[in-house]
């Protein structure tokens, strides 16, 4: 058998014992054919094999994002304007003038997650003057993680907020002296009030969203990711929205092998919403591209325990075990995976719950099922994922909120927070993600450097016994993450039979030291054995170019993620401050009286009050600062 394409003179890392020393492997039809050393691979070369010299560079298997949202964030990629890994304030509005600027009526200028103000050189927010200032005419739409959302005076007229509109539950609409929205709405804690109005503004074209979607996979190629499950989302509906994926999918434009999991739809109708789907959608259907996955991340809208370490924990309603039940229990009855949103162990404990009184009639049996996030869990719900045959899908949420994290809780608490070694001690099964990219960022490299060094983007050090070695981090990151999909015997290694997915890396991940590890990227990423990213010494096998659609896109001006070299003159100005983070107290000024009512923000902020308890938490008119 010849090879369609053979890798040479690498440093290739793989999970495999049996090749620890491989320098080279052989690929065909989309398939690893062979690993070993140069002069064995070699064999398989025939004059139609496509031969590269991988000029000792580290590879390792594809990056599986095993929780993102790839397919919404696909559809809006090409509107956004990301703050990911931009070193400063300054920056940032800058960009967001320079947008601003290029944007069309009646476009908005949206910045949607993926940042924290802890990465900024003048670690705090934006305020709205600011914004006001850099857009009084043009919508702007700037959403930190899933607490607030910052709205400009002309993106509240064009969602029609105005003093006679009312919050809903869960979320609070901030106001002046007379009643009218400032431009801040905040999740208290239910995010539902930031992704419904987001959903007001302006949508791409089909055929821009195609472009829109083909460019953020090539920028998830950049980084190295081949393989993603998408795990749903507000107001991304199926099937419609999935439509563009389908198309790529039977066009084979598609980058990055994509597993996605059925999110509920509609509130009180989520039995409904899962009835339908059994009986249209057939499990796994697709191939292995594009394959549907289960159900999940939401189930039901009652068990849905945000994660906005800002605010007191949730307590989900009375209900919420009756309505669970009603669907976990039509999901195993139909042998459909699932997973569900899961951030406090209090929560966990009540899902568990109604999964160990559903598996005493309906046996799981070997059904694969899912905990997200489970920041908090127990050693003894640990367990009791295990024995009922789960597992646990961790994200690098706390890279972007340990600091909240650690000022409500403390250092101690955040030392665990995921138990990520217990989890995988204890041989339950782990693979990692981002949830990009509405909270955090999809760069994978981030994420490893934040298992790995313990450090959240703005340097706060977390973790320090609790730390993974940067082999384990890798392996959740890929071998780890199949599981997630099933698909453990396909991909995820740098083996013999599996699909040819692997990345070459700028540099290598294990010999570098902590700090650049954030800075990887990829020189090249190859995925069913083909070559769909391609830079610095290996530019001359990227595939065409693609332009941008609009032509006012923020993709076409800073290319998502930006490049260390774009701020050199930030970075290098701010070299030496290297002090300690600030707590949030000392960030939103918010350790004395506000100087409008007159309560205590770091006793409200830091209280078990519950935040629908307006007179109580908030004061009679609310906070007009961004202390919460």
């Amino acid at each position: 058998m010849k090879a369609d394409l053979i890798l040479f003179n690498g440093k290739i890392h793989s999970f495999n014992t049996e090749t620890p020393n491989a320098t080279a492997v052989a690929i065909k039809d989309g398939k690893f054919i062979a690993v070993g050393n140069d002069s064995e691979i070699m064999s398989f070369a025939s004059s139609e094999t496509k031969i590269i010299d991988l000029l000792n560079r580290r590879v390792v298997p594809g990056i599986n994002d095993s929780h993102i949202h790839l397919i919404r964030g696909g559809l809006n990629y090409n509107l956004e304007l990301r703050w990911d890994g931009v070193p400063s304030l300054a920056d940032a509005l800058r960009m967001l003038k320079e947008q601003v600027d290029r944007t069309p009526n009646p476009q908005w200028v949206r910045v949607v997650g993926g940042w924290s103000e802890f990465q900024f050189a003048e670690r705090r927010m934006p305020t709205l003057e600011e914004i006001n200032a850099i857009a009084p005419e043009t919508p702007v739409f700037i959403l930190h993680l899933y607490d607030r959302a910052i709205m400009n005076r002309a993106a509240l007229k064009a969602v029609g907020y105005n003093k006679n509109t009312p919050a809903p539950p869960g979320g609070h609409i901030e106001r002046d002296a007379n009643g009218e929205p400032t431009g801040l709405i905040i999740a208290t804690p239910n995010a539902m009030i930031l992704y419904s109005t987001l959903a007001k503004g302006p949508t791409l074209s089909y055929e821009h969203q195609i472009n829109s979607t083909r460019h953020f996979m090539k920028e998830l190629n950049r980084f190295g990711i081949t393989s993603v499950i998408d795990a749903g989302g507000g107001f991304q509906n199926f099937p419609d929205d999935y439509k563009v994926v389908n198309e790529l999918n039977e066009k084979k434009q598609l980058t990055v092998r994509i597993a996605y999991n059925l999110f509920t739809q509609k509130p009180k109708h989520e039995f409904e919403d899962f009835s339908d789907w059994i009986d249209t959608v057939k499990l796994y259907q697709g191939n292995d591209m594009y394959r549907h996955n289960g159900a999940g991340e939401m189930l039901v809208f009652s068990a849905a325990d945000f994660e906005d370490f800002l605010q007191p924990r949730p307590d989900l309603p009375e209900n919420m075990e009756a309505e669970l039940e009603k669907v976990v229990r039509l999901l195993v009855e139909n042998r459909w995976p699932f997973r569900l949103h899961a951030t406090y162990n209090e929560s966990i404990t009540r899902f568990l719950n109604v999964f160990e009184k559903i598996n005493q009639d309906v046996p799981f049996n070997g059904l694969p099922w899912i905990f997200d996030h489970a920041e908090t869990i127990d050693e003894r719900n640990i367990e009791r994922v295990k024995a009922l045959g789960g597992g646990i899908a961790i994200q690098s949420r706390m890279a972007y909120q340990g600091e909240y994290f650690t000022d409500r809780y403390g250092a101690k608490a955040a030392e665990n927070t995921p138990p990520i070694k217990k989890m995988i001690e204890m041989e339950v099964p782990v693979g990692a993600g981002s949830d990009a990219t509405r909270v955090s960022s999809y760069n994978p490299w981030v994420s490893m450097y934040w298992m790995t060094v313990g450090k959240t983007i703005g340097g706060l050090q977390l973790y320090n016994e609790t730390r993974l070695n940067r082999k384990t981090a890798l392996e959740l990151y890929t071998r780890g993450s199949a599981w997630f999909s099933q698909e453990q015997t396909k991909k995820g290694d740098i083996k013999t039979g599996m699909f040819a997915d692997l990345v070459v890396l700028d540099r290598d991940y294990f010999s570098i030291d902590d700090e650049d590890i954030k800075k990887i990227e990829a020189d090249l990423t190859i995925v069913d054995g083909k070559i769909v990213y391609a830079n610095g010494d290996f530019s001359s096998f990227s595939p065409p170019h693609i332009p941008i659609l609009p032509d006012w896109s923020p993709t076409n001006i800073y290319n998502g993620y930006p490049a260390r070299s774009s701020f050199q003159s930030t970075i290098e100005k701010n070299a030496h401050t290297h002090a300690k983070p600030s707590l949030t107290s000392q960030i939103h000024s918010c350790s004395g009286s506000c100087d409008v009512h007159l309560h205590n923000h770091d006793a409200a902020r830091l209280s078990n009050v519950p935040v629908n308890n307006y007179n109580a938490f908030w004061g009679a008119l609310g906070c007009s600062c961004f202390a919460f």
